[in-house]
């Protein structure tokens, strides 16, 4: 009896050793910051994955958002002092060398930022959002799909990470209607919904009858004029469901998840972290037709198909062309 009753108390002694243990293990916390809202789809595609990814591993996570150049390295220092493990965010222009300068002085915190720039080690990724593969396909789509053989794209600002979507968009179009027109406007910002409508109208004017919307604001547009668009970096359908024909959408859930695991298991180290917002990594995809699932023709809805196959088993590569696009 003596023994049965020692070999419990050591059993419970094990189990409250254990359990003290998971106890006092300090919780696993991500911050991300960044420069404009996450109302932003850029930001918002960011902020989305932290969220997804804290709530399956029972993360911590916080953010900031509106973040102004001048106050970005004191942000990212503050989170850094605070002992977060893992600190992502936008960084791009602005908040590229205010992120790298901080991240140099806590060389056992993982950073990984937006960046067109090389990694800087030990401990600083880089990442972009590689779904120039998805705006191909709406190429396809528009290519195949316009009556007036006029195209518009409204994008940002004229950077690598722009360009590869607009030539991807254009190089789709052309691989099935060489007779297609592509009209480009930068509006030389990240967020502004009224200068990216503006910038729709003017391409509607001159013809244009699919516009691909690399940023907000050109929905409104074509739902006055009553033609159609491309949604960019989310499943934007919802926001007009008779407008949108389907949305290239990256999804950073894979590399959010992959690099908590890396960090976790100690094998993180400074890398560029393109390859999980690709296709064949479904850090990239093409959403829903939605409401346009019975509105396009089977032969167009067979030829995305078919090529979005060649492109996930790596027999078809799209181009990635980082030059700026001007207009036909």
């Amino acid at each position: 009896m003596k023994k049965v009753m020692c070999l419990v108390m050591v059993g419970i002694l094990c189990c409250v050793t254990v359990f003290s243990q998971a106890a006092g293990k300090k919780q696993f916390q991500i911050a991300a910051i960044f420069q404009t809202s996450i109302e932003e789809p850029w930001d918002g595609a960011i902020h989305q994955a932290c969220q997804k990814v804290a709530k399956e591993l029972n993360l911590k996570y916080e953010y900031s958002e509106g973040v102004a150049a001048a106050d970005f390295e004191k942000v990212v220092r503050e989170y850094s002092e605070r002992g977060f493990d893992f600190i992502v965010g936008d960084a791009f222009l602005a908040g590229e060398e205010p992120s790298r300068r901080a991240a140099k002085d806590y060389p056992k915190i993982a950073y990984a930022f937006g960046s067109e720039f090389s990694p800087q080690a030990p401990n600083y990724s880089v990442f972009d959002n590689w779904i120039h593969e998805p705006a191909y396909l709406s190429g396809v789509i528009a290519g195949m799909m316009t009556k007036t053989n006029t195209l518009g794209i409204v994008a940002a600002i004229p950077i690598p990470e722009v360009n590869r979507l607009a030539n991807a968009f254009k190089k789709g179009a052309l691989s099935v209607n060489p007779r297609v027109k592509v009209k480009i406007t930068y509006i030389g910002s990240w967020f502004d919904p009224p200068k990216a409508k503006e910038a729709a109208v003017a391409m509607i004017e001159g013809g244009a009858d699919y516009l691909f919307a690399e940023r907000f604001g050109v929905f409104e547009a074509a739902k006055e004029a009553k033609v159609f668009a491309f949604g960019n970096m989310a499943d934007q359908n919802s926001l007009a469901p008779d407008v949108v024909v389907t949305s290239c959408v990256w999804d950073m859930y894979p590399l959010i998840r992959k690099s908590v695991d890396a960090i976790r298991n100690g094998s993180w180290s400074a890398k560029n972290l393109k390859d999980w917002s690709m296709m064949a990594a479904k850090g990239s995809y093409l959403a829903s037709y939605h409401g346009f699932d019975a509105k396009l023709p089977v032969k167009v809805k067979t030829a995305v198909s078919d090529l979005t196959k060649k492109i996930m088993n790596g027999s078809f590569t799209v181009p990635v062309i980082e030059t700026e696009l001007v207009s036909d």
